[in-house]
Formats: C-alpha cells, structure tokens, sequence
C-alpha cells in the first residue's frame, strides 16, 4: 500500500495545525502529541454510549481521530434470553439488520461526516466487519456508506473466506480495506497469524492491515518484530492490553502487550501509523478508562 493511499497523513495534520484548523483550535496537546505519533480511538471503546455523547468524549478527552465502529451507526437488536438463560438478539435480527444496510440512506452518513467536521474530530476510517453473513449487495453498500462518510479507508474484523468477494468492491471504490486480526489461532477463517495477513496482502494492492497488539500477543506474537517489517501494510494499529496465552484483556501496563515499546517504536520511525485507542478490559465508565488510555500513551511517548 502507498503512503498516498493513507486517510491522513502526517504533513496534512501538520497543515490543519498550522492552518489553524479547528483539531488544531480545540486541543493544541493532541496536535502537539501527533507531530510524534497520531493519537485516535476506535469508537467502539465508547460502544456503551450513543454516538453524540461518543463523540462529545473523544473532544472531551482531546482525541483528534477516529475510527469509527458501524455499532455507533446501526441498530442495535432488542436482546431476548435464550433456552440457556443468555442474551442474544431475537430469531430473525441477521435479516433486518441486512434490510437496515440496504435501505439506510447515504444522507445519514453524510450527517455523520458533517458531526466530525463540526467537532474538529478526523474520521479516519469506517469499521465494518464484512463476513460469510453478507450478500454481495451488503458489502457493497458497505462500500457506498464508507464513500458518504468521506473516508478512503475501511477496517474490517472479517474473515479469510469472505476476502475475495471483497476485491470487486475495494477496486471499483478504489478504498484500501485493512484487515483486523483477533487470537484464535485454531480457526483457519480467522484473522489471526502473519500468515493471515499474507494471504490477504496477495490478493489486492488495496487490502492492507489494521493491526492489534494486544491480540497478536495473545495469540503469541511479536508486534514490534511485526511492525518494524510490514509497516509499510499497516493503516493503523488498536492498542490494548492483554495477557499472553491467549490471556484476558487488563488494564494497559497489567499485561503482556508491550505497549510502551510499539509507542516508541512508532514515534522513532516516524511511521504514519494513528495508533487507536480500543478501551476493551472491564471498567466502570468507559470516558473516564479510554482517559486513562490516552493519559497512558501520551507518558509512553514522553
């Protein structure tokens, strides 16, 4: 993937800063913070949240990008109790869900788009998790709600049967779609290994990688051995804490993630990774815990 295929770059950030744009007039630290590394959150550490007080948090909080998750944007199932006593979306949800995705209209992405321009927030990226689930009509209204948002790029915790169907659409929309990985290494439909990432990159000069760290550990792997050879292929990277061993998430310095070091990493290169907040481990006040993460990156940087 080019540097030119990037949603925004380091130079175009430095403009807005020097242009006085409104990122810039609203928080001079997250400017500042990202002439080293650009600072983000993947919406969906505020996935408790609507999405008006979701973005009100990240201005709150001094967070100049975002990757924004499609829970933020589509309905959300009235969940019912199954046969064994768990929540789960009522019988029948997956279709009207599909029917939302095809009939939603393009202006209300376009309202969206105009939310972030007016909070001074970037919208860095759409997160839609393509899978065996969707038609082909879905994905490619995935595509067309991604182009009304504004962005060239989406992000995708999707899987290894569903990529090819995927390469129509990134051409045709001429939009890079990074491909997110989880840790169930035992699953050969999952993202989740190099190798996965490998089978994706040799299918389109536009698939690309949307990295978590704190998976990749604990599925066991290395991420700065990773990125400091593909960084060329990352669009962005999630970071969280986990433990190894397939361990649990933790609050960021509990576990095993070497957090600091891929911070450090990433501001010494001076690649043009946004590195992503995702607010994932149990706390009580998801504004108050991605502040922490934030609080967490900016002394990692230090």
């Amino acid at each position: 993937m080019s540097r030119q295929s990037r949603p925004f770059s380091r130079r175009q950030f430095g403009q807005l800063a020097l242009a006085g744009g409104a990122a810039a007039l609203a928080w001079p630290d997250a400017i500042l913070a990202a002439n080293q590394v650009r600072i983000g959150v993947q919406s969906y550490s505020f996935r408790t949240l609507p999405f008006e007080d979701a973005l009100k948090a990240m201005k709150d909080i001094g967070l100049a990008e975002c990757e924004l998750w499609s829970g933020h944007l589509e309905p959300k199932p009235p969940m019912v109790a199954g046969p064994d006593g768990r929540q789960r979306p009522p019988e029948g949800w997956r279709d009207e869900l599909r029917t939302w995705r095809l009939t939603a209209p393009a202006v209300r992405f376009m309202e969206i788009k105009k939310q972030f321009e007016d909070a001074g927030v970037v919208l860095q990226a759409y997160n839609l998790s393509f899978n065996d689930s969707f038609t082909d009509l879905e994905i490619e209204k995935g595509f067309d709600q991604a182009k009304a948002l504004g962005v060239k790029l989406i992000t995708a915790s999707s899987n290894l049967k569903t990529v090819p169907r995927l390469v129509p659409f990134a051409e045709k929309y001429k939009m890079t779609v990074a491909m997110h990985n989880h840790s169930n290494t035992k699953d050969p439909n999952e993202f989740a290994t190099p190798d996965s990432f490998a089978s994706a990159l040799a299918q389109s000069k536009r698939f690309a990688i949307n990295l978590d760290i704190g998976h990749f550990v604990a599925a066991g792997f290395d991420p700065v051995d990773y990125i400091t050879k593909h960084h060329e292929h990352i669009t962005n990277l999630h970071i969280k804490d986990r433990k190894k061993d397939q361990g649990e998430n933790v609050p960021w310095g509990q576990g095993d993630t070497p957090i600091k070091d891929v911070l450090q990493l990433v501001k010494k290169n001076k690649y043009d990774i946004p590195v992503n907040i995702e607010y994932e481990y149990r706390g009580e006040d998801p504004v108050a815990e991605v502040r922490k993460c934030h609080e967490f990156i900016k002394a990692a940087l230090a």
